[in-house]
């Protein structure tokens, strides 16, 4: 497969973003035609307590630990009659529990008493609750309620460099460059994409980047040397 889609697309380190773009989607509709959601979940609440709970934590570890957190409490109003002890005992293995476990019953309490005990489908209503910043604010929005948004991790935003998507120091200017170049009805399934592609593909460390499917005629010589140089100052 690698090497198919490396002849299909040839080389692209000429092309303009919005071609390179193209391209990478086409490889990723072709390797991801279904793109299901990573993170176990009921509904727009469980999804948003496990986008959460993501942080700095694999996804496979929260789908290890929702399970039982949601037996015990699965909506705001039972979340909120948790002790934070309660929720911290389900969650403690993953990173930043305490402040996690706050977090989970402060913003379930602030859904029942400013929502009705309901997830509202608006990016600043929830990037309001505690807990909640803009990148688990867009992936409810695009997962729970199919509403357009390209939510940027640290993950993608390392992979949009290396393709030469974005230049962006940060990810709020990642992900306005890669809605720039994506047309507005792909962003749910690209970020998925992307996510998918990075973890079977394009891995942070020890990555080969003239054998990726993408990064081998997507990034620049000198990324693709600069990453080869620092892998050899790791093995030495």
């Amino acid at each position: 497969m690698r090497w198919q889609l490396r002849v299909w697309y040839g080389h692209g380190r000429d092309m303009k973003r919005s071609e390179k773009a193209e391209r990478i989607g086409t490889i990723l509709d072709e390797l991801y035609p279904e793109t299901p959601i990573p993170l176990d979940h009921r509904d727009p609440y469980t999804l948003l307590v496990a986008v959460l709970l993501s942080a700095q934590t694999t996804d496979a570890r929260v789908n290890m630990v929702t399970p039982a957190l949601f037996d015990a409490a699965s909506t705001p109003e039972g979340m909120a009659a948790l002790p934070v002890e309660t929720i911290l005992e389900h969650i403690r293995t993953c990173g930043l529990a305490p402040t996690k476990a706050k977090n989970v019953r402060e913003l379930s309490k602030r859904l029942v008493r400013e929502h009705g005990g309901e997830v509202p489908a608006d990016l600043e209503a929830l990037e309001a609750l505690p807990g909640v910043g803009h990148k688990t604010a867009s992936v409810v929005m695009a997962q729970a309620f199919g509403v357009p948004a390209f939510p940027v991790d640290t993950h993608i935003h390392r992979l949009a460099a290396r393709w030469g998507l974005s230049k962006g120091s940060h990810v709020e200017q990642t992900e306005q460059d890669l809605k720039r170049v994506f047309s507005r009805e792909t962003w749910g399934r690209r970020h998925l994409q992307i996510i998918y592609f990075g973890r079977e593909y394009c891995p942070a460390r020890g990555h080969d980047l003239e054998d990726c499917p993408i990064c081998g005629w997507a990034a620049s010589k000198r990324r693709i040397e600069d990453e080869r140089s620092r892998r050899g100052r790791k093995r030495s």
